[in-house]
């Protein structure tokens, strides 16, 4: 079994495992290859893929309905949705304010389906100005939105995804890289199961610590702060502060340290690619922090 498990994220129900696994493993072999002078074979990475877990057997992408507005639901999607509104407005100057209604709060939005659907119109009308959303459509992007719903509150969605990630773990397994909703996946993967080999935890445009989901994730947290995954010697995020999905970029302060001390926060910078695996991964602290959960001995 691979040495390195990968786990994407939202919006792979394109892909499979084989072509996910062809770019992606080349990327990570390049970023630890240039970060470490450490050379991987390609059968040493494989890739966990749960993309299938959100559509109907027999079905592809291109079955997906014609959202919009109005299919946005109140509750978790509309508040992931305001999440990233709220972020990318920050850090993008070309996101118009909102206007008067617009700008009508969450709770007085509920009132009436008609607030609603104004409500959310506002924001994927300002999302769909935003660069880290640029040729995304907005019925790909509620697409996203009830994705990551469905792994939250769908327990046949989140037990495909987690039994996806189990399938490629063996005695050799060192290190899971987890990227963006896979992140989630991969952390309540581990705290499933504390037997795993798996000793170093690498996640990149990580929601985790997004209050939104913090306060879902299985374990639910104790005293405001995360489990620590059992078995994990060593968790590093890595984050560009560009990268909306990443919206809490230090998650240090949030989990539980482990027993090399707390998840270790560094910042990198994509480029226009805020948010792409790829990049991440050729990243030299991603491939650092990969290659030394490889190169030390096992627990």
């Amino acid at each position: 079994m691979a040495r390195v498990v990968l786990v994407h994220g939202i919006a792979q129900q394109y892909e499979g495992p084989e072509s996910l696994g062809l770019t992606l493993g080349a990327a990570l072999r390049d970023g630890v290859q240039l970060a470490a002078k450490l050379t991987l074979e390609p059968a040493e990475v494989a890739c966990a893929f749960y993309g299938n877990a959100f559509i109907e057997e027999g079905t592809r992408a291109d079955d997906l309905p014609p959202w919009d507005a109005k299919h946005v639901q109140m509750g978790l999607e509309a508040e992931l949705l305001d999440a990233w509104f709220q972020r990318a407005a920050e850090l993008e100057p070309s996101i118009p304010p909102l206007d008067e209604e617009g700008t009508r709060n969450l709770k007085a939005a509920a009132t009436s389906r008609a607030l609603q659907v104004e409500w959310v119109r506002a924001r994927l009308n300002g999302l769909a100005k935003a660069e880290f959303f640029q040729g995304v459509a907005k019925r790909f992007l509620v697409g996203e939105l009830k994705q990551v719903t469905r792994y939250l509150d769908e327990p046949p969605t989140w037990q495909a995804a987690r039994a996806a990630v189990a399938e490629q773990i063996g005695a050799d397994t060192r290190v899971i890289v987890a990227h963006s909703l896979g992140s989630v996946v991969a952390y309540e993967a581990l705290c499933e199961n504390p037997d795993w080999p798996v000793t170093d935890l690498v996640t990149v445009g990580s929601p985790l610590g997004l209050p939104l989901i913090f306060q879902r994730l299985s374990p639910l947290p104790s005293d405001g702060l995360g489990a620590w995954p059992e078995g994990v010697l060593r968790w590093t995020n890595v984050a560009d502060r560009g990268d909306i999905v990443a919206l809490v970029e230090s998650l240090g302060p949030l989990f539980a340290p482990g027993p090399h001390g707390p998840v270790e926060d560094k910042t990198i910078t994509n480029g226009v690619k805020m948010h792409d695996f790829a990049r991440y991964l050729t990243a030299p602290k991603t491939g650092t922090a990969i290659a030394t959960g490889l190169q030390q001995p096992p627990a």
